[in-house]
């Protein structure tokens, strides 16, 4: 009798496994560091003191404060870029199973071919572990399996909330929850996301407000940067921050950086949100698969109104396509992005060819735009007429 090898449910792992840990095993130091932000995240751990509290940080905290753990554990650089590597290798485990229980809760007929295929196309991608947006993937994808699973609303929303509290971008969770679930579930889940992050910024803000307000405020200071809009403004370049002397300094935090906007966001966010609110109002969420597309369909729809990107946000929005639109095109469509990503970093711009950063901003956004329509019409003709919640 013949023994299988593995099981259909390992095998997206497992594939993910023998592409990335030979690919890593291979690469010497600075090829493992790369293009990425490991020489940052270093520094910034280094720095005297806590984040929020002895400096300010671009980020939310949970990711500073866990850079403060691993450069106990591994004060050196090269075993502080190794644990770390290690880590976000395991989260990319942990999304990847996520993924394919994603596909059982949706159906999915070619669910294991899905995985496998999300698997083979995140192995190699080195934004995985050049940044620490496979941490906020992670905990997006495990709220959206907690929200189509058995979980109750206040898990549901911790989980949420931890993942706003590494990055903001999970927070576009929630209005597909409020179309979507009865309104009792989405108070509930609401309450919580926020109640835990406003529970988190209360204490930091209490301990330091001056270094805290400095944190949250970084970000608007930030300009445009890799968009059509910072194209507009005449913004050229990336959306680093300076030198880390600064850090200690709250209103370094405060300073624009860049030319200012042309056109104000405001009157960017009444034309794309408008549009996007008459969609959400219209889109149809009989199904978790028509649920799923409209986080996709918010998440396009915000990336095209951000002032900034950040090639990296790819990773956000390839479960997304793959889940949610038919097999061959959703491969197409999140294979072409991955590529056009790449070809603006580090293709040109680790090259100093800022010259040509409107080739990979426009495909970009053509891309972003055809998303949105092919998500609502996909929508629209996968309707079902039951509820899911």
């Amino acid at each position: 009798m013949a023994i299988p090898l593995m099981r259909p449910k390992s095998l997206p792992w497992m594939v993910f496994l023998l592409v990335r840990v030979p690919l890593l095993l291979a690469l010497p130091f600075d090829g493992l560091r790369g293009y990425g932000d490991f020489y940052h995240f270093y520094r910034l751990a280094q720095l005297p003191g806590l984040p929020f509290v002895n400096y300010w940080v671009e980020f939310p905290p949970l990711f500073p404060f866990l850079l403060e753990g691993l450069v106990h554990l591994a004060p050196r650089e090269n075993a502080f870029t190794y644990l770390l590597v290690i880590l976000l290798t395991g989260v990319d485990v942990a999304s990847i199973v996520l993924f394919q229980r994603l596909t059982e809760h949706l159906s999915l007929p070619d669910g294991d071919t899905r995985a496998v295929l999300y698997a083979a196309l995140i192995a190699g991608l080195a934004y995985t572990w050049w940044y620490f947006d496979s941490l906020c993937v992670f905990f997006t994808l495990l709220g959206l399996h907690a929200l189509l699973s058995s979980r109750s609303d206040a898990q549901t929303g911790v989980i949420i909330g931890l993942g706003m509290l590494t990055k903001w971008f999970p927070a576009l969770v929630l209005p597909t929850i409020w179309r979507s679930a009865p309104p009792r579930r989405a108070i509930t889940i609401t309450l919580t996301a926020l109640g835990l992050v406003a529970a988190v910024y209360g204490s930091l803000w209490l301990v330091s407000p001056e270094f805290t307000r400095a944190s949250l405020q970084s970000q608007s200071a930030k300009g445009s940067w890799e968009t059509v809009w910072a194209l507009l403004d005449g913004n050229w370049g990336t959306g680093n921050f300076g030198d880390l002397a600064l850090r200690f300094d709250p209103q370094a935090a405060v300073q624009p950086m860049g030319n200012p906007e042309r056109i104000p966001a405001w009157i960017r966010l009444l034309g794309i949100g408008g549009l996007g609110f008459i969609l959400y109002l219209r889109h149809p969420v009989a199904s978790p698969k028509n649920s799923l597309t409209l986080v996709g369909l918010t998440w396009a729809l915000f990336f095209l109104w951000s002032p900034g990107w950040s090639p990296q946000w790819v990773l956000y929005l390839i479960p997304l396509i793959l889940l949610s639109l038919p097999l061959r095109q959703g491969l197409l469509m999140s294979g072409t992005l991955t590529l056009v990503n790449l070809l603006e970093w580090p293709l040109l711009l680790s090259r100093g060819w800022f010259q040509w950063l409107a080739l990979p901003v426009g495909l970009r956004t053509f891309l972003l735009i055809l998303l949105v329509v092919v998500w609502v019409k996909h929508s629209r003709a996968t309707s079902l007429p039951s509820n899911p919640y």
